[in-house]
């Protein structure tokens, strides 16, 4: 009877052991819209591998890829509301709840993949994550998406003059939409899982992404001319909720900063890996990639600093200021 007691004592006593330690396990929910195999994509599965093994089981990460969890939208309030625990999206995408952020949009604002970084990892990145935290959110870094390139289905592009009459896909922002109509173009909103079809059934002419998105999501198959315009710099904000980062512990804490941090580097490595690689693919699969000659460019930066003249003053002049200030610094 003694023996059965403590038998009983000690199954019940690890059994509760094990469920403290199932209780004291976080769970982190990371989406993203970039589908597996993706740099986005890897920079999260690396950061999930440096926070489950910092943290010694305390937190636990799931990566939801491809927009398992929703759009970007949906995704920015649950990430308010508190289920959802984190995400990578466009910086932009914050120009809904803070204005300033729209100006990671303005066309041929980066001259360098090196350049860009040095802004957003600096103190003007880092102050434009700072307005998130009134909104319910923290910016922890930012991965990189890389320069836009555009592609289309009708010609190839080897002058601005080429671009006026396609019908381009847009993320439906008032510069986005400008900038395409500044170049005569006919610019058409869409949800990006939508873009896809439509660009099958020639609903729509052509799009705009940076390489590896182009080659992960096999637009070769419905887009045949790509040029490399690298007309913008996309910033990905990695970004906790408030409530949940507010439940953690200090020391849990910076494990989720530092692994951001550290992931942001094996992140943009593959950036650079699959940019090469990637354009490499994209010409084996059939696609026809020019490039503008240098006065071509010229033009197409005029056109370009018109649509930036025009959105300054809806920024804030002081954003903009700011900005141009930290560039003319970096190429000095």
């Amino acid at each position: 009877m003694k023996r059965s007691f403590i038998k009983t004592l000690v199954a019940t006593a690890a059994l509760t052991a094990f469920g403290l330690a199932q209780a004291q396990t976080r769970t982190i929910k990371f989406a993203n819209q970039n589908v597996k195999g993706h740099p986005i994509v890897m920079g999260m599965e690396k950061f999930a591998e440096i926070v489950e093994a910092k943290s010694a089981g305390k937190l636990k990460v799931n990566v939801f890829p491809g927009g398992a969890l929703g759009s970007d939208q949906s995704n920015l309030l649950s990430l308010q509301d508190g289920t959802l625990e984190m995400a990578s999206m466009n910086s932009s995408t914050f120009a809904s709840i803070v204005k300033d952020f729209a100006i990671y949009d303005l066309p041929l604002l980066f001259g360098s993949a090196k350049e860009a970084q040095a802004v957003v990892d600096g103190p003007f990145g880092k102050s434009l994550h700072a307005k998130l935290e009134d909104k319910g959110l923290v910016g922890l870094g930012y991965y990189e998406l890389g320069f836009r390139v555009l592609t289309n289905s009708k010609r190839p592009i080897m002058k601005v003059e080429d671009i006026a009459g396609l019908k381009l896909h847009v993320i439906p922002n008032p510069i986005n939409v400008d900038w395409v109509g500044a170049l005569g173009a006919n610019p058409t909103p869409l949800p990006y899982p939508e873009v896809y079809a439509a660009l099958e059934q020639k609903a729509i002419d052509g799009q705009d992404n940076p390489i590896a998105t182009i080659n992960s999501t096999k637009l070769f198959k419905v887009q045949k001319y790509l040029t490399l315009t690298n007309h913008q710099y996309n910033p990905q904000s990695v970004v906790i909720g408030k409530k949940f980062w507010e439940s953690l512990s200090a020391d849990l804490k910076k494990i989720v900063q530092d692994a951001v941090t550290e992931s942001s580097r094996y992140q943009r490595e593959q950036s650079r890996v699959q940019l090469d690689s990637g354009l490499y693919n994209l010409k084996e699969d059939g696609m026809q990639v020019t490039e503008l000659p240098p006065a071509e460019v010229v033009k197409l930066r005029e056109k370009m600093w018109l649509v930036i003249a025009k959105h300054t003053g809806n920024l804030g002049g002081a954003t903009v200021k700011t900005m141009m200030a930290e560039l003319d610094k970096l190429r000095k």
